[in-house]
């Protein structure tokens, strides 16, 4: 389970430096580059596999990640759609985009140590 959870996040950076390399925000490219999708599903598909483990808390990491990520590319999406909210927008890609990196690396650091993610 830790191989895969270690690959989870593989997949999850895989996508966010997809961004940082295009003219994509890191934000969308995470959330739809086949790799994030992947890894969300096989987050939920084994997730009961590491209920009671430190590694059940990676996982419950590595889905909030996705989903709260997405969470902020809807209000962009909103913003950018009023036109007077575009400047705001932009911020909250980057700043977004800013997240996702470090949530991924500071789980893959956690896991590297064998220690849980906070609540």
């Amino acid at each position: 389970m830790v191989t895969l959870t270690r690959v989870i996040y593989v997949l999850h950076a895989f996508s966010a430096v997809t961004g940082l390399l295009s003219p994509a925000f890191i934000v969308t490219a995470f959330l739809t580059g086949w790799p994030s999708i992947i890894a969300v599903i096989l987050n939920y598909l084994k997730r009961d596999e590491a209920y009671g483990t430190y590694l059940q808390s990676h996982f419950r990491w590595q889905i909030r990640t996705f989903w709260f990520a997405l969470l902020w590319l809807i209000v962009m999406i909103w913003l950018f759609l009023t036109f007077i909210g575009i400047p705001l927008a932009w911020v909250i890609g980057v700043m977004t985009g800013i997240w996702v990196l470090y949530r991924i690396l500071r789980g893959w650091l956690r896991l590297a140590d064998a220690q849980p993610m906070p609540l």
